[in-house]
């Protein structure tokens, strides 16, 4: 029986984990936190629970088939309730709910946005055919050049607009310039501008429009809990606070690893779901890499952070699961973000309201609140200890004015903040780019990371940092891409040992 050894216990290195354990192969995934997720975990503060990240899921059915081919049934550990409408998107002077019904959202946007109902059902047909094109090319290995030779890549890469922008495409199909923001904040989830993002990334609005938005009873973390459950019953395991000082690599080989407290372990093979930049510049011993070395990892792309807000309150706030407030100058936020690297005046908000859905979160009449500002990450040097408190006014005061979460602060019994400087130094997020490397073509598929490393023998990645990218069902997809090339190896290994 083969031994893994899995760095990281996020949704990643869970679903490697789970889909390794089922094949037959000895797991244990060794996680640096007193808790499982990463990202993806929950913690829980004076009766209330919160999400620590991601927020909610989308293309259920891939999370579906992991279990599937765990040999496992999603619905025997999780309960998954469709969100409708999926969210709300406010601007100043203009408010339209999203939602999976076509109909309903054609007569929603002619509501608001008079004459473009049209550009959106041209949207759905047309973002169909590129999704179809494109996914199983996001769902295949990107090791080899000679990939592009396989008549699926050929077909699909005139579906990648490599010449327009995200921004760029919508307008092809919307007039209105508040309307082809609604199509394009999706770029949030990759950290990235939609005037810079590909125009590939598309496919990320009409994935939401075409199969909806989940929540999980109990929150995200949900799946990740439910994904060790899966790994224990097949004799796999999930060691908590156990960090990963330092990888074992002799001539070109990862041998195992050597954990904070000295021990060493050794395994077969190592799957890193640790954040990608920290994993090659904190783990990797000295001169073992000459591909991603410190001053490369700086060189590169890396997403926006966020500020988050976890506030409990003692009412029930009867609005929307997910809304959305966007700044008033839209693009001039989105370019201090990523381009002034300074902090705006005039933030775009997200907020999670889930306890108008799930009573679990909370203690009765009252409300578990998630409120995010995305904001630059550290490579800006903000001073956040000096920043921080006047942010949070900041924030709350957009709140009060914008949306209908009103007299918010008279309502905060509990409350927890989490910076980019938290982000980095709490949960090992390289520079607190907390969507990990930028989704640039010079940084997508072929010239991403790659799931099998080359310059070491039995080392593999999972997670946001390498292909297809970040987001929860890239993530998995990652992470089934992996597996897959690991049991081909060894099955090959058999073949040529009879």
């Amino acid at each position: 029986m083969k031994s893994v050894a899995v760095i990281g216990a996020g949704p990643g290195g869970l679903t490697a984990g789970m889909l390794l354990a089922s094949k037959g192969y000895q797991v244990t995934v060794y996680e640096k936190q007193p808790f499982i997720g990463g990202r993806t975990s929950a913690f829980h503060q004076d009766g209330y629970t919160f999400d620590r990240g991601p927020t909610f899921l989308n293309m259920p059915h891939i999370l579906e088939e992991m279990f599937q081919l765990a040999d496992r049934r999603l619905e025997d550990y999780i309960e998954l309730k469709r969100l409708e409408p999926m969210y709300q998107l406010k601007f100043k002077d203009a408010t339209i709910d999203s939602t999976t019904d076509q109909s309903t959202m054609y007569n929603n946007i002619e509501e608001v946005f008079p004459g473009n109902g049209e550009g959106y059902r041209r949207f759905m047909k047309k973002e169909k055919e590129k999704f179809e094109a494109l996914m199983p090319i996001l769902q295949n290995k990107h090791d080899s050049l000679l990939d592009y030779l396989q008549l699926k890549f050929i077909k699909a890469l005139p579906k990648l607009t490599v010449t327009d922008s995200l921004h760029d495409q919508l307008s092809k199909y919307f007039s209105d310039e508040r309307l082809r923001l609604a199509f394009t904040f999706q770029a949030k989830y990759l950290g990235m501008s939609p005037w810079e993002c590909p125009g590939a990334f598309t496919i990320l609005s009409y994935m939401e429009h075409a199969y909806g938005v989940y929540h999980p009873v109990g929150g995200v973390n949900k799946i990740t809990e439910a994904m060790v459950k899966v790994i224990k019953e097949y004799g796999g395991e999930v060691v908590t606070s156990s960090g990963v000082k330092e990888l074992i690599i002799d001539r070109g080989r990862v041998k195992g690893l050597q954990l904070d407290s000295g021990e060493k372990v050794f395994a077969d093979e190592v799957v890193v779901n640790a954040d990608f930049a920290h994993a090659m510049e904190k783990l990797m011993p000295k001169g073992s890499t000459k591909k991603y070395t410190s001053d490369k990892l700086m060189k590169k792309s890396y997403s926006c952070s966020a500020f988050m807000l976890y506030v409990g309150v003692d009412k029930k706030y009867d609005l929307p699961h997910h809304t959305i407030v966007f700044s008033e100058d839209y693009r001039k936020n989105v370019e201090e973000i990523t381009k002034k690297k300074i902090l705006s005046q005039d933030p775009s908000i997200y907020i999670h309201n889930p306890s108008v859905t799930d009573p679990t979160l909370a203690p009765e009449g009252k409300s578990a609140l998630y409120i995010l500002a995305p904001v630059p990450n550290n490579f800006s040097l903000i001073d956040w200890e000096e920043h921080k408190h006047d942010f949070k006014k900041l924030v709350l005061a957009q709140l009060q004015e914008r949306t209908d979460f009103k007299n918010l602060e008279q309502h905060i019994e509990t409350e927890y903040m989490f910076t980019p400087l938290d982000w980095e130094n709490k949960l090992s997020v390289y520079k607190g780019a907390t969507f990990n490397l930028g989704h640039q073509l010079t940084q997508m598929m072929y010239f991403r990371p790659h799931n099998k490393q080359k310059e070491i023998e039995g080392l593999w990645l999972v997670g946001g940092g390498t292909h297809p990218g970040s987001g929860l069902p890239t993530i998995m997809e990652s992470a089934r891409i992996t597996t897959t090339m690991m049991a081909e190896k060894h099955s090959k290994m058999e073949v040529q040992s009879v």
